[in-house]
């Protein structure tokens, strides 16, 4: 079974910080894309630490990985966003911005979104691991 992931930013974080399970696990995955939200929020997350440099030389390795590859939103993104929203409205149950951007992503290409928000539970068409 071929095995697609998203990451979120505190996963990616949990990565760089030397989460080996979740090493282990990528490491068995065919795809692992990081959407380009969450490399903003990484690189924003860089410029506003003390160690920028150790963390992008981490980024620029595991984005070299054969496997790992950057999402990029295009009109069905804003589509997939659009009905998102105005779901999580009606059910009262709205998630910040920019994680409705990276659940569009993951909808958009099927992937299952490796994550630790649990606001991403009010999604149940979105796969979590």
């Amino acid at each position: 079974m071929e095995v697609r992931v998203a990451l979120d930013t505190n996963r990616l974080t949990d990565l760089f910080q030397g989460d080996m399970a979740l090493a282990d696990l990528l490491g068995t995955c065919e795809e692992v894309w990081v959407p380009l939200i969450v490399l903003g929020e990484m690189k924003a997350g860089f410029y506003g630490g003390s160690q920028q440099h150790r963390n992008e030389a981490l980024l620029q390795a595991f984005l070299a990985k054969p496997t790992v590859g950057i999402l990029f939103p295009g009109r069905e993104t804003a589509e997939s966003y659009a009905r998102l929203f105005v779901q999580l409205k009606r059910a009262g149950t709205p998630i910040p911005d920019n994680d409705l951007w990276i659940a569009a992503q993951v909808l958009e290409h099927d992937l299952q979104l490796i994550t630790r928000d649990p606001h991403f539970e009010h999604l149940p068409q979105l796969v979590r691991g």
